[in-house]
C-alpha cells in the first residue's frame, strides 16, 4: 500500500521515525529496485541550521518548498546523489527527511550492478545516503517526482512493521518471530551546524544502518 500524502504532511521530525520499516521503491527499464529504510534524518527549514531550507528558497531546492511526499534530489561532493522526502513546512520554510540506508528487499542483482566497486555484502548496498541512490538508480532527473502515486517511477509503500507507527515487530532474517525492533535516535552526520541535534533515527542492531561520522572540516591549503 503506498503511503498517503497526509502521513508527510507533517513536520520532518514526527515523519522520520516513522519512514523507518517503509519501502522506497524505483521502477526503471531495467526493472524493480526496492529498498526497506533503515535509517533517516529530519531536516527543518529556518530553524535548522543544517537543513538546505534555512537559507531561503532556491532553484537547487525549490521542491522542498512545494507540496510534501514528493522527493528532493540534490548532488553532493560533485559525485553523489542524496535523496528526500519532503514533509510539511511552515510558510516560507520547508522540512525534509534525508534517507540514509537500507536493506535491499527487491531486484538485489540490478542493485549490485549499479554499484560497481566489486563485490560487496548484501548490506553493504544501500548502507549510506549516496550507496542507497545509487542501488535505486535515483539522480536529479526524479528531483521533484510524487512518490505517492502509483503512475510515478519512485514511491514509498507502507512497512511491514514500525514501533514508532504501530506498536508491531518486524521478523527478518534470522530474528526470532515478533523480535522486536527498537528504534534509536543521535546526532546528525557530516553536517557542520546543529549536528548535535538527535534528529537522526535507525533500527538497532540493523546491519545496513551507515556508519556514524562526526563533521570534520576540510583542511585548507596553506601556502608559505
Amino acid at each position: 500500500m503506498l503511503i498517503s500524502r497526509d502521513f508527510f504532511a507533517r513536520h520532518a521530525v514526527g515523519v522520520a521515525p516513522e519512514l523507518l520499516g517503509c519501502v522506497l521503491e524505483h521502477q526503471t527499464a531495467d526493472g524493480l529496485v526496492a529498498v526497506e529504510l533503515t535509517e533517516v534524518e529530519a531536516y527543518e527549514g529556518a530553524s535548522d541550521p543544517a537543513s538546505h531550507a534555512y537559507r531561503g528558497k532556491t532553484k537547487r531546492n525549490a521542491v522542498m518548498f512545494g507540496p510534501p511526499g514528493h522527493a528532493y534530489v540534490y548532488f553532493t561532493y560533485g559525485m553523489h546523489f542524496c535523496v528526500n522526502l519532503v514533509c510539511l513546512g511552515e510558510e516560507g520554510s520547508a522540512s525534509a527527511v534525508l534517507l540514509r540506508a537500507g536493506a535491499v528487499i527487491a531486484g538485489e542483482d540490478l542493485a549490485r550492478a549499479r554499484r560497481t566497486q566489486g563485490r560487496l555484502a548484501s548490506r553493504d548496498l544501500a548502507r549510506g545516503p549516496a550507496r542507497l541512490c545509487q542501488a535505486l538508480g535515483i539522480d536529479r532527473k526524479l528531483d521533484g517526482a510524487d512518490v505517492c502515486v502509483a503512475a510515478s517511477p519512485l514511491r514509498v509503500r507502507a512497512g511491514a512493521g514500525n514501533p514508532a507507527r504501530s506498536g508491531t515487530a518486524l521478523a527478518r532474517g534470522d530474528d526470532p518471530a515478533g523480535a522486536p525492533r527498537r528504534i534509536l535516535t543521535g546526532p546528525r552526520v557530516g553536517v557542520s551546524r546543529a549536528a548535535e541535534i538527535p534528529w537522526r533515527f535507525w533500527f538497532e542492531g540493523e546491519p545496513t544502518v551507515s556508519v556514524y561520522r562526526a563533521y570534520v572540516p576540510r583542511r585548507k591549503l596553506v601556502t608559505p
